[in-house]
């Protein structure tokens, strides 16, 4: 069928003919299907009390992913399995071991954020068979409890870890094969359109079908993770028609690794490229640890990343200081352009009608050189950045700056290079007196704005202090260096 979106909720197939682009998955299992174990708590992507899992089809095997149910559209979910807090436990009442230990732990106080954090660690026990401390934190990164209840929760994580049932006893190991074949009966390579009124959504069976569709509705908006989008609906209450869903698109889920460097689909999650990155650039690796929590890091895609084109979006300052080129397909063919030259103005990218993001390109940084990336916010995990900054810096065999490349967000009304600053630097030798005197060149390159994330001030005068950091741990100091006396106060 090509006017039905299909999908498995819990255990049970759905066929929908009739839906909003824009309606939750929140929305549809709360109002809809009534199953209220899963809360809204901040319509954000915040605080987790929505989690819920997905399983999709990678590679022939099934793998379940925590998103977070309020800004994840219904439409965004054909040949998946959705599970919900509802379907964990036995149909006697038993607890899950999940579930279990949370009470054995007393990992429950007010209870309204239980049900999320019990879906994550649900996702964290099918994956991880004896987690780290460290492992657990990161999974429930994405869930906050407003009774400060962390400590039973992360130790109901432990114990549930140490001694595993039976396998026949989770209700998604048992019933593994059956959802695999009926997921791929549900699959097929025909565009899906689905109408609600005048309003419509569209799936493309592939790539090329992709191409075709925006040819014809240039103006439609295209949804990856749908991690910012998803707050174009719930807190700016937008309509968008029509809405272009393409996270099923596997052509566009593909980590290419090669000598030179990486070749990332518009499609690959956070989470998809993490492995790649922390092997061959651990410092955006790091950098992805701090962008949102895990269920955010499950949906939003780098390319979604790239093509919205936000000022403080937290990958492009990197990838425009490795060099990163971004490649632009439509119905008439490919172009690729250097990734600093796809964003033009404030909410303006250098992209035609009918075209999107295929790819990005990554050099790896080479070992002689040096390469960082600071987030700045105001809560180091989960946070938007105040600003963000990258530095890549090559030189030659007697110190001297023979190269060095410089990019920040939260700086301009796009992600921008610091040329003025960079100039400052090329040829001179690298030191102290240099970078120092090089610091005035900012205000040559940036004029940032005041917001409620930070002032023009801190952010001109943070951005010369991060030159600063950069020098001094290229020259020994620490990494996550704390405080440094040549700094303005």
């Amino acid at each position: 069928m090509n006017d039905s979106i299909r999908f498995i909720l819990n255990g049970e197939d759905i066929s929908l003919s009739s839906l909003r682009p824009t309606e939750t998955l929140l929305d549809f299992l709360r109002l809809n299907r009534h199953l209220t174990g899963t809360k809204e708590g901040c319509a954000e992507g915040d605080c987790g009390a929505c989690t819920v899992l997905v399983g999709r089809l990678i590679d022939g095997g099934l793998h379940y992913e925590s998103v977070n149910a309020c800004i994840r559209f219904v439409g965004s979910l054909h040949a998946t399995h959705v599970v919900t807090v509802e379907h964990l436990a036995a149909k006697d009442g038993t607890l899950h071991p999940v579930q279990q230990a949370m009470v054995d732990c007393h990992g429950s106080q007010c209870g309204f954020c239980t049900p999320g954090f019990v879906m994550s660690l649900y996702g964290l026990w099918l994956t991880t068979e004896k987690p780290s401390r460290a492992q657990i934190e990161k999974s429930l990164q994405g869930n906050l409890c407003r009774c400060t209840g962390y400590e039973p929760i992360v130790k109901a994580a432990e114990q549930v870890s140490q001694a595993r049932p039976s396998a026949l006893f989770d209700p998604l190991e048992k019933t593994r094969a059956d959802i695999i074949a009926r997921l791929w009966a549900m699959q097929g390579g025909d565009t899906i359109t689905v109408t609600s009124g005048e309003d419509r959504l569209i799936v493309p069976g592939s790539v090329a079908d992709l191409a075709q569709v925006l040819a014809d509705e240039p103006k439609a908006t295209v949804v990856a993770g749908s991690t910012d989008v998803g707050l174009w609906v719930t807190k700016q209450m937008r309509t968008l028609d029509p809405v272009v869903f393409i996270n099923h698109l596997t052509d566009l889920q593909k980590v290419t690794v090669e000598d030179p460097g990486l070749t990332i689909g518009a499609g690959v999650t956070y989470s998809q490229a993490f492995a790649a990155m922390a092997e061959k650039i651990p410092a955006i690796a790091s950098l992805i640890n701090r962008i949102g929590g895990e269920q955010v890091r499950n949906m939003g895609t780098i390319g979604g990343n790239i093509a919205n084109g936000s000022p403080i979006g937290d990958t492009p300052p990197p990838l425009i200081a490795l060099g990163a080129t971004v490649k632009l397909r439509s119905v008439n063919g490919v172009r690729t352009l250097p990734l600093e030259d796809f964003f033009i103005d404030y909410g303006k990218q250098d992209r035609n009608p009918g075209e999107f993001v295929e790819s990005v390109f990554v050099p790896y940084p080479a070992e002689d050189t040096h390469f960082a990336v600071y987030k700045i916010s105001k809560r180091r995990d989960e946070d938007i950045s105040a600003l963000c900054g990258a530095f890549h810096l090559v030189l030659d065999a007697g110190g001297n700056v023979a190269d060095i490349r410089i990019a920040f967000g939260g700086m301009a009304g796009t992600p921008k290079r610091a040329r003025t600053v960079e100039a400052e630097l090329i040829g001179k030798p690298w030191t102290e007196e240099t970078v120092t005197a090089a610091r005035a060149a900012f205000d040559a390159d940036y004029t940032p704005l005041t917001d409620w994330r930070a002032t023009a001030e801190y952010r001109q005068l943070t951005a010369k202090n991060l030159l600063i950091r950069f020098y001094l741990e290229t020259a020994g100091a620490p990494q996550e260096l704390k405080r440094f006396a040549t700094v303005e106060v």
